[in-house]
C-alpha cells in the first residue's frame, strides 16, 4: 500500500505523461533524475504487482470463506465486487488512475477459475503477462511513432486511437495475470507465510537476481534513447518481465520481516494494510487536495513529489494503528462491509 503510492504520487502532481517518459516532466536537477531511475527500477510495476497478487489472493479467499459459512458465495461475491466497481467509478471521477474498476473486472474470471489448481492459475498467469509483453510489441510496430496518437501519450499523457486499446489491453492482462499468480501463491502458502525462511531467502535471492538486471536494463535502454518514443511501448518490456521475479523477492522480504517477530512498526505496517481501500483512497483524496489544487505541475518536480509520499507515509502510520485499536475496520471498508451484507456491521472494536 505505501509502495503504491510512489507509483501514484507522480501523476497526482506532474504532467500525465511523466508517469511513463522521466523526459516529460519534474526532472529540475540531478537528484529529480535519481528518484526518477530509482522508481522506475524498484518501484514501477512492481508494487502493482504485489498489490495485485495479494487482492487476487483475497478474493478467493472471501469466497472460499462465503462458501465454508454455507453462504451462496457466488451471489455475494459477485454483489461485492459490484460495490467495488462502484466504488473505483466513484474514485475515478476523482483521479483518472483508478485500479479498482480494473479489480473488480478481474474479479469475474478469478472465481470462475477458481477451482484450478496452483500450477494452472501460475500457469494462465504467467500466459496472460506474456500477453501484456505480446501486445505491447503489436501495438509499437502498428503505431506510427511520427504519429500525434503515439507522440500525445509520450509528451503530454493523451491516451486515444490505438494507443489507448494497447493502454486498456495491457493494464487488464497484467493485472489479471498477478491476481491469477497470487491466487496460485495463496494456494501454496507463499503469501500466508507458512512457507520456511530458507525458502523466502531463496525467493528473494531469485528474485532479485532476475529482476534487477531486467529492470535496470530496461532503463539503460530508454535512457539509451533519450527517452524516444520510437521505444515508448516496447521499451517497457524489460521491466514487465521484471515484475514478478521483484515483486516475489519483495514479498519474500516482508514474510522474512514478519517471521522475525511483531513489533512497534510491524503493528504499525500491519494497520496500514489492514486498511488498505481506506488507506488507498484517502492517498488520492490527499494527493489531489495537496499536488492539484495548491500548487501547478509546473511548480513541482520529482523531488517534492518524494517530500509528499513521505508526509503522506508518515500520516498513515501515525493513523492507522490508533484507528484500529478502537474500531473494527477502516471507515471505507466498513461502508463497503456493510453494502456487501446489506446490514449495518459492527464497527467498535
Amino acid at each position: 500500500m505505501l509502495g503504491i503510492l510512489v507509483m501514484n504520487a507522480v501523476s497526482f502532481g506532474l504532467e500525465p505523461a511523466a508517469y511513463w517518459n522521466i523526459g516529460a516532466g519534474g526532472v529540475d536537477t540531478w537528484f529529480d533524475w535519481v528518484i526518477g531511475g530509482a522508481g522506475e527500477i524498484f518501484v514501477d510495476q512492481k508494487f502493482m504487482g504485489l498489490f495485485s497478487m495479494l487482492f487476487g489472493a483475497g478474493i478467493v479467499l472471501f469466497f472460499e470463506r462465503a462458501r465454508d459459512k454455507g453462504r451462496r458465495a457466488g451471489w455475494l461475491s459477485f454483489w461485492r465486487n459490484l460495490l467495488l466497481l462502484g466504488i473505483g467509478i466513484l474514485h475515478v471521477v476523482l483521479w483518472d488512475g483508478d485500479v479498482l474498476i480494473l479489480y473488480a473486472i478481474c474479479s469475474v474470471f478469478l472465481i470462475a477459475l477458481h477451482k484450478l489448481d496452483a500450477r494452472a492459475l501460475f500457469a494462465l498467469g504467467g500466459l496472460a503477462m506474456l500477453g501484456a509483453m505480446a501486445l505491447a510489441i503489436a501495438a509499437q510496430v502498428a503505431i506510427d511513432t511520427g504519429g500525434s496518437d503515439l507522440d500525445g501519450f509520450w509528451q503530454s499523457g493523451e491516451l486515444s486511437g490505438a494507443v489507448l486499446a494497447w493502454f486498456l489491453g495491457d493494464s487488464f492482462l497484467r493485472a489479471l495475470g498477478m491476481m491469477l499468480i497470487g491466487v496460485a501463491l495463496y494456494r501454496t502458502g507463499v503469501i500466508t507465510g507458512a512457507r520456511s525462511p530458507d525458502f523466502y531467502l531463496r525467493l528473494a535471492v531469485w528474485g532479485f537476481g532476475i529482476g534487477l538486471p531486467l529492470s535496470i536494463g530496461g532503463f539503460a535502454w530508454m535512457a539509451a534513447t533519450d527517452f524516444s518514443a520510437d521505444v515508448a511501448i516496447v521499451g517497457a518490456i524489460p521491466n514487465t518481465l521484471a515484475t514478478l521475479p521483484l515483486a516475489l523477492a519483495y514479498l519474500s522480504l516482508v514474510a522474512l520481516w514478519n517471521l522475525r517477530g511483531e513489533g512497534a512498526l510491524h503493528r504499525r505496517i500491519h494497520a496500514v494494510g489492514r486498511m488498505a481501500l481506506t488507506n488507498y483512497l484517502t492517498q488520492t483524496i490527499i494527493g489531489v487536495i495537496v499536488l492539484r489544487t495548491l500548487f501547478e505541475p509546473d511548480d513541482l518536480n520529482r523531488s517534492w513529489i518524494l517530500l509528499f509520499i513521505v508526509a503522506v507515509w508518515a500520516v498513515q502510520l501515525a493513523w492507522s494503528q490508533p484507528w484500529l485499536e478502537r474500531f473494527r475496520y477502516g471507515p471505507f471498508e466498513w461502508v463497503w462491509r456493510c453494502a456487501t451484507y446489506r446490514s449495518l456491521q459492527p464497527l467498535r472494536a
